[in-house]
């Protein structure tokens, strides 16, 4: 009997640690003290690239002149009997791609370089143009952006692409907008992948410290940016070989290991 409790105090550890995971880290910013203060990065305004696709709005108090530099279109109801009577809900606003030498046809203005501008920039130059050329006196022009995505892939509660629709966009937007990691996502080593002058770099976040977070170069994301969580170890084991129930090779591993030490003790206590 005396035998049998010492093989239970000494196996049942070795079950317990065979059952439970990998510590992980899970909560964010674990260095955020009250009353500290993190740097963040220098903010990098998004700047337009070939084959991005903006819309470019022009408005001014003659909504008829602004209409000649709006790329707009309508569908027509069956039995409209006027052009002039477009419900409101079936206009929009075309989008202009940029071609691969960074321009745009603008109406009335021709082609113009848009490449490496911001948003703001490409509004200014535009205003400008049409006061300059008399084409419009009081221009108001508004840029949105209308394909920029980043793609979230991994351990995320809705992988897939996610819409850029501000300046300034973080990788704390992109991962609130996909439902944030689930609690298999390593926080301490999300990647994210960009094009930088015709090469590709990786840089390696860590969510669970603010400090290397907020000044990381790829806090604030770029169009196109990939960003990657890793499943951890836990992940790792649960998952299957081939789709059937058969776990990976790493479990068998652990179970074999897990057997040997059990054969080993009780040779020792009952031999």
């Amino acid at each position: 009997m005396q035998k049998i409790k010492k093989f239970l105090l000494f196996i049942l550890p070795l079950m317990m640690a065979a059952s439970c995971g990998t510590p992980v880290n899970i909560p964010y910013f674990q260095d955020i003290q009250e009353g500290s203060v993190d740097s963040i990065a220098v903010s990098k305004t998004i700047r337009i690239r070939p084959g991005d696709k903006i819309s470019i709005i022009v408005n001014s108090q003659n909504p008829k002149i602004a209409m000649m530099f709006n790329l707009s279109y309508a569908t027509r109801y069956v039995g409209a009997v006027n052009d002039d009577v477009i419900n409101s809900q079936s206009t929009g606003i075309q989008g202009y791609s940029v071609s691969e030498d960074g321009c745009i046809d603008f109406p009335c203005l021709g082609r113009i370089e848009v490449a490496e501008k911001t948003r703001e920039e490409i509004s200014d130059y535009i205003k400008q143009r049409l006061m300059d050329e008399g084409l419009v006196q009081d221009p108001v022009v508004t840029v949105e952006y209308l394909n920029l995505k980043v793609s979230v892939l991994g351990e995320v509660a809705r992988p897939g692409r996610v819409n850029i629709d501000r300046d300034e966009y973080t990788i704390l937007d992109a991962l609130s907008a996909v439902g944030d990691l689930t609690i298999y996502g390593r926080r301490e080593n999300v990647k994210v992948v960009r094009a930088e002058n015709g090469v590709r770099n990786t840089y390696v976040v860590d969510l669970c410290s603010a400090q290397d977070l907020f000044s990381s170069p790829v806090y604030y994301l770029q169009q196109n940016d990939m960003i990657y969580v890793e499943p951890n170890d836990v992940r790792a084991r649960q998952s299957t070989v081939n789709g059937n129930n058969v776990r990976s090779t790493s479990f068998w591993i652990s179970l074999a290991s897990l057997l040997t030490s059990v054969t080993s003790t009780l040779f020792l206590i009952f031999r």
